[in-house]
């Protein structure tokens, strides 16, 4: 039985400080740092390492995506070899994100996304980066088609996986503290489906955390998270209680970078619901690694709500 569909998304606010999306991983950190030069090999052979992993392909690919220069780079490596399917995918992402910034270049994204799903047909991170676009533009049938596309080639894609629940989320603000709102639906099915070992535990998390930043939006919800009891009703606190369990299983064997972001939901979530020895124990896996979501919902300084929540709970305030 597929999950139920998402909805349209709208956009976030641009963090004043700056959080690296590449979350630690220092050989994607290195190939960006060279595609900025212009030395887009480092780019080939951090593609070629990382292989068939969808999830983490499809995360330095992204990244990648928002260096400087990244798509004219890309058709520097294209001209150089015509049938890089690597080529073809950092040129699909680069143009996607700056048709995000300017869409203008929206036929010419998707154009470029087809082409790299035509040479790739095995691969969902094209069919990402067309979400990612419809995301932001896409009508309701496009992203669920998307979305099947994706999972049809990686049932489980993290990235994916995240951003239905931030669309779904923003359906019928109206409902206020709804326990039964279908983003909550959409990320237990997804979890319970899920691999043991699949970061898709968190979604749950994560549903409640876009949840709040769309109620708090709307004004139904105060503007500082730790002050909502969003994260403290019986419902909630099963949810976060379930997935701090699973990673207390799993969290010797998570040593991806993109393990992180979900690592960041949690240990607000954790922050928020008025657990600090336990948010304490997540700030010490993520270091310093801090993710924009959900640190700047919903509308806060993302850097600074960070440290402030990890000194309270690290008792370095």
């Amino acid at each position: 039985m597929p999950p139920p569909p998402p909805p349209f998304g709208r956009a976030r606010k641009r963090a004043g400080n700056h959080l690296d999306p590449a979350l630690g991983d220092a050989e994607l950190i290195a190939a960006r740092a060279a595609l900025t030069q212009g030395r887009w090999t480092a780019v080939r052979e951090l593609l070629a390492t990382t292989g068939a992993d969808w999830d983490l392909r499809g995360h330095r690919l992204t990244v990648l995506a928002g260096t400087p220069g990244a798509a004219a780079w890309g058709e520097e490596w294209r001209i150089a070899e015509p049938d890089s399917v690597d080529a073809a995918a950092l040129i699909a992402s680069a143009t996607v994100v700056r048709a995000l910034g300017d869409r203008r270049y929206y036929p010419e994204a998707t154009a470029a996304c087809h082409h790299a799903a035509v040479l790739a047909p095995e691969d969902p991170t094209p069919w990402l980066a067309l979400l990612l676009l419809a995301r932001r533009r896409g009508t309701e049938d496009e992203v669920v088609r998307l979305f099947d596309a994706v999972r049809v080639r990686h049932q489980d894609h993290h990235m994916a996986h995240h951003l239905m629940v931030a669309r779904l989320a923003e359906r019928h603000p109206e409902d206020g503290r709804d326990p039964l709102h279908e983003v909550y639906d959409f990320a237990a099915w997804s979890a319970e489906h899920a691999s043991p070992d699949s970061p898709l535990a968190v979604l749950p998390v994560v549903a409640r955390a876009e949840r709040y930043r769309v109620l708090a939006a709307a004004g139904s919800e105060p503007p500082d998270p730790a002050a909502s009891g969003h994260w403290r009703s019986r419902r909630a606190r099963q949810v976060l209680r379930t997935a701090f369990d699973w990673w207390l299983e799993w969290e010797q064997r998570l040593d991806r970078s993109r393990i992180r972001t979900d690592l960041n939901y949690l240990a607000h979530a954790k922050f928020c619901e008025g657990r600090p020895a336990e948010a304490a124990a997540l700030f010490h896996r993520i270091g310093p690694h801090a993710t924009r979501a959900p640190w700047a919902y919903p509308d806060r300084d993302p850097y600074d709500a960070f440290h402030a929540a990890r000194s309270a709970a690290l008792g370095t305030a």
